[in-house]
């Protein structure tokens, strides 16, 4: 599990990059805890339509990177945990996981 520290104004915006799994059942989510007020995360939804690569689904195994953008909000701490897991089997554990512990001043 990778840990990253960023610091944002607020206003300000971090773009995250994580490799996905789409086409092996897993998706990206994410828990923000501490000052929850203090950012919003969003997957950024422009993303794929910018690609290079011609729309359609992943072939099967192949990786899709995924976009998030984490915005500072107002001034605290937070941190946020993305963990990539498959939604039917929600007793499984995570694939991966990466933290982002947000400093907003």
């Amino acid at each position: 599990m990778e840990v990253r520290e960023v610091v944002l104004a607020p206003g300000g915006a971090y773009e995250l990059r994580l490799t996905g799994r789409g086409a092996r059942g897993y998706v990206w989510t994410w828990r923000v805890t501490g000052d929850a007020d203090a950012v919003a995360v969003a997957e950024d939804p422009a993303e794929p339509a910018a690609a290079a690569e011609p729309p359609g689904a992943p072939l099967p195994g192949e990786t899709v990177e995924r976009v998030y953008l984490v915005r500072g909000r107002v001034a605290g701490r937070a941190r946020i945990r993305f963990a990539q897991v498959r939604p039917p089997y929600p007793d499984e554990a995570a694939y991966d996981e990466f933290v982002l512990d947000v400093t907003v001043r």
